[in-house]
């Protein structure tokens, strides 16, 4: 029989909910599924509406299928271009939700976002763009969900059903309803639990006239017109967790027949939308319609650009399995490079013949070859070698070029600085530098500069390196030759700015997120904020440590700083011996960071001799003199801090207490004395 919905009534919420909006804030209605958040956001809405008529109403609901696409979730409302950094496009959809009135967004179940939609549904909240009511379920969200509340932008309203209880109580509730379902009825509900939401007319289509009808009398699912750039409605189930069921109780057959019909109907009118094309290149997967080879990887190289490796690592490798072409295996190596597994990155394009490649197809090749080589297989002689052999292959100018280039940032992250600094600028003044060859050198030279101390040069390079068109993580790069002069300037609010801006939530994949946090630790220590930067340190280390970045050696370097710092020896100890591990020939430009933990960890143990000797290594006279004067401004103005981290230690007695803040601010002062001392020699000769 029809499923009758009792909605839990909430007049005290919708009350407040309706409060909120009025004084134009937004809300986060949390809750389980059942509780009524949709009814709620609804009543709310209307309410709003009727009282400022001029109100713009925009839906946006968040299903199990559409979780798995970029923007999948906000298709409908925002256009975004072909191709660019994840940042502009965020940036591209913001702009194209802009209207001349109040805009009211409802997002519904957002914690089923895809990760992009996610993101601009915190950035759009953080500026203030529209009004807005999200329903969510408090655990499982995505982080930018979450932070919805947690950072404050969005009034937090907790629903609780009457009693405790919630509808549909249980699953075996839900499955019996859904047996009783008329055939066409149920037709609907399998269709919608393989891609959800679907239109009224494609539903049509596929279950026949009626259906959806039928399937909206019976409760089992119900029409919604979104918004945005098409007004006609879309079919949603009218609770999550019927999809859910009907997906359980769907065979492998039966759901590849299901995928069939769709994508075979889909493919009919296709969209022109990214987002769209994606979905129905991801519904072809697991169907018996296969797209063509090449719109296949075309799909897996626009969901890496969209940063999203593992849908583009589904998609260029279920390409592969059809094609041992170069143009997959480029993409597949990419997405497993930039997910840390180099071997298996290696493996798929040690299989190419290179000699048979043109120069264009070669470079591809090599340039991804290499870099993986250097950083995720921990072989810097090997990749530094192998394009040098490379380079001697090629005979056009522009590869030439980029191959340099690249050859720049080896030498910067090898340590070899003044090499990096050279050929970089040699790059930057050839006509036949591309943007991929532009954004390697200026940003090795950028970060170089600001090592060597040429402080006044780091700005404009940063911005050579921004005008290009790059892929990966360049930017990081950038953003910490720009903060690293700020902190050598003395100036930390704009340096921790600059650092905040690189951990905004238009970086939520992995590695970027965590190599953004390293960023804004490395500031937060210079700030004397030990225990924030511990904070981000700790997870963005692990994360790193699966990865051959050369950032995480650097995150271990810190966060051994960070907790010698708070007086946490053993802590220190263990982040100390990862970092010796994992340091070599491809993270020897941060020698100084290594040299300075050691350092501090020394400082911690109260071991002065041993702090003081390791802070003036070899490593310190190699760094320009303006580094060696805020390092030792720094190390002066520990003190104060270690005071307060030896207090905090539990020591049995308070003798030993006052013993242990004299003994860590002597240390910090004989660190800073020999900083400037070591300083005043290498100035003098």
């Amino acid at each position: 029989m029809p499923i009758r919905w009792n909605v839990p009534q909430h007049d005290a919420a919708l009350e407040r909910l309706s409060a909120s909006l009025g004084a134009g804030r937004g809300v986060a209605v949390l809750g389980p599924d059942g509780v009524g958040k949709s009814t709620l956001a609804r009543l709310a809405a209307e309410d709003h509406c009727a009282r400022h008529p001029g109100t713009l109403t925009r839906w946006v609901t968040g299903t199990h299928a559409e979780r798995a696409i970029p923007f999948g979730a906000f298709s409908h409302l925002v256009q975004i271009a072909e191709i660019g950094k994840p940042a502009a496009l965020l940036r591209a959809a913001r702009a194209s939700l802009d209207c001349d009135g109040d805009l009211l967004l409802i997002v519904d179940d957002a914690h089923d976002l895809d990760l992009l939609s996610a993101t601009l549904v915190y950035q759009l909240a953080r500026a203030g763009t529209a009004r807005m009511i999200v329903t969510a379920e408090a655990g499982g969200a995505p982080e930018a969900i979450s932070a919805l509340w947690t950072d404050g932008l969005l009034d937090r309203l907790d629903v609780e059903p009457p009693g405790g209880a919630v509808n549909p109580s249980t699953p075996g509730e839900v499955d019996a309803f859904l047996a009783e379902l008329p055939g066409p009825a149920r037709a609907v509900l399998g269709y919608l639990a393989v891609e959800e939401p679907l239109s009224v007319d494609d539903l049509t289509a596929l279950a026949g006239d009626g259906a959806v009808s039928e399937a909206v009398d019976w409760g089992a699912a119900e029409t919604r017109v979104r918004g945005g750039r098409a007004d006609e409605p879309v079919v949603y189930t009218a609770h999550p967790l019927f999809a859910e069921r009907a997906r359980a109780a769907l065979g492998p057959d039966d759901e590849r027949l299901l995928r069939t019909r769709l994508v075979t109907l889909l493919s009919q009118h296709p969209s022109d939308h990214l987002s769209d094309r994606l979905r129905l290149a991801s519904l072809a997967l697991g169907s018996d319609a296969p797209q063509p080879v090449t719109e296949v990887v075309a799909a897996a190289q626009r969901a890496l650009q969209l940063g999203d490796l593992e849908l583009g690592e589904r998609l260029a490798r279920a390409a592969l399995e059809r094609s041992a072409g170069l143009a997959a295996r480029l993409a597949l190596a990419h997405c497993l490079a930039w997910r840390g597994r180099g071997r298996e990155a290696d493996e798929v394009l040690a299989a190419v013949d290179s000699t048979a490649l043109a120069e264009p197809a070669l470079m591809d090749w090599t340039l991804l070859r290499a870099a993986n080589q250097f950083w995720m297989l921990s072989e810097p002689e090997r990749a530094t070698a192998f394009l040098r052999t490379i380079r001697n292959r090629v005979t056009d100018a522009g590869a030439r070029t980029t191959l340099d280039a690249l050859s720049a940032t080896f030498a910067m992250n090898a340590g070899n600085v003044a090499h990096a600094v050279r050929v970089g600028h040699e790059v930057l003044a050839s006509p036949s530098a591309d943007d991929q060859a532009v954004a390697w050198a200026a940003s090795a030279a950028a970060l170089c500069a600001a090592r060597q101390g040429r402080f006044d040069d780091v700005e404009p390079l940063a911005q050579r390196a921004f005008a290009a068109e790059h892929p990966g993580l360049l930017r990081f790069t950038v953003g910490l030759g720009q903060t690293t002069a700020l902190l050598m300037a003395g100036r930390l609010d704009a340096a921790r700015e600059i650092a905040q801006q690189y951990t905004d939530f238009a970086e939520l994949q992995q590695p970027g997120r965590a190599i953004g946090e390293v960023l804004l630790a490395h500031v937060l220590i210079a700030g004397g904020e030990f225990s924030s930067a511990a904070a981000l340190l700790g997870p963005a280390a692990a994360t790193l440590e699966r990865t051959g970045y050369s950032w995480g050696p650097l995150s271990l370097m810190l966060l051994a700083t960070a907790l010698a710092q708070q007086g946490d020896i053993p802590g220190s100890a263990k982040a100390l011996r990862r970092a010796e591990t994992r340091h070599g020939t491809k993270s020897a430009l941060f020698a100084p960071e290594l040299g300075l933990a050691r350092a501090w960890r020394l400082a911690s143990m109260r071991d002065r001799p041993g702090a003081v000797a390791a802070a003036s290594g070899d490593w310190f006279s190699t760094m320009p003199a303006r580094w060696r004067q805020a390092t030792a401004l720094r190390c002066g103005r520990c003190r104060a801090t270690w005071r307060r981290s030896a207090c905090a230690r539990p020591p049995p007695t308070p003798q030993n207490r006052r013993a242990a803040a004299t003994e860590a601010a002597v240390t910090a002062r004989r660190l800073a004395e020999s900083c400037a001392n070591r300083d005043r020699v290498v100035l003098a000769r």
